[in-house]
């Protein structure tokens, strides 16, 4: 049965026009890194609610959550709009099945995101077990601006934390910044591209997480399943496990 806790505002950070960081307190509440809750107003109905993952660690004191802003949508500039001191309300129990719990072993692990789709790798990421079960991660974000590359501290952190084992690759499609990749990431994988930049080659000891827009990932995943890389079910474990955005 879905039941409802109450969270506070702490910070409304804005990284851009289109995306903020949401970060409340809230009574502790369990979740698995990768899931997701509801969140809304107070007095709110569930139809007027809206699902967004959890970026933070579970566990953690302050719950953030990175959000589009989406003109005219029912949620996203109410939430945007809010201040220090504001409520939220937030569905329980946490759900989805978007976690390291459900991706098979394998020798290094990609993470391909698009927009705040970043967000369940944040939550993986400040996590152990990621940097126990894999010899190497592929942290890829792809966005329109640059602006839109949101917790550059924070990634660059684990960079330093974790010299031998994270490797980032920023895609900006709409600028030319250095360091960051310009193609969309289906096209990206397609060509060899990606697997160039981060300097390590897919196989099939990869597994291969895709969450953001949902083209991205249909376009993904049969690039990945011609490179023999096969979804990824509980009923036949294979590489590619994905969670669509909207």
């Amino acid at each position: 049965m879905v039941q409802f806790i109450s969270a506070k505002v702490v910070e409304n950070y804005r990284w851009s026009e289109s995306v903020f960081s949401l970060r409340v307190i809230a009574e502790p509440f369990d979740f698995k890194a990768g899931q997701f809750v509801r969140i809304g107003l107070p007095g709110a109905d569930l139809k007027s609610l809206r699902a967004y993952s959890l970026a933070s660690a579970p566990g953690a004191t302050v719950t953030d959550f990175v959000i589009a802003h989406v003109d005219g949508g029912m949620v996203s500039p109410q939430l945007n709009a809010l201040k220090p001191g504001d409520s939220i309300n937030i569905t329980q129990p946490a759900s989805g099945f978007f976690t390291l719990d459900e991706v098979p072993d394998g020798d290094d692990l990609w993470l391909l995101s698009t927009g705040t789709g970043i967000g369940p790798f944040l939550s993986m990421l400040h996590t152990e077990k990621p940097w126990q079960r894999f010899k190497q991660i592929n942290l890829v974000h792809g966005v329109r601006v640059a602006e839109d590359l949101v917790y550059q501290d924070q990634i660059q952190q684990w960079q330093r934390q974790y010299p031998e084992q994270l490797r980032y690759q920023p895609v900006v499609t709409r600028e030319t910044i250095p360091g960051a990749l310009t193609e969309r990431i289906p096209q990206l994988l397609e060509s060899g591209a990606l697997e160039a930049a981060l300097a390590t080659q897919l196989s099939i000891n990869s597994q291969v997480m895709l969450c953001g827009n949902p083209d991205m990932i249909s376009e993904c995943r049969q690039v990945l399943a011609d490179k023999g890389l096969q979804k990824n079910t509980r009923r036949k474990p294979g590489n590619v496990t994905s969670e669509n955005y909207w």
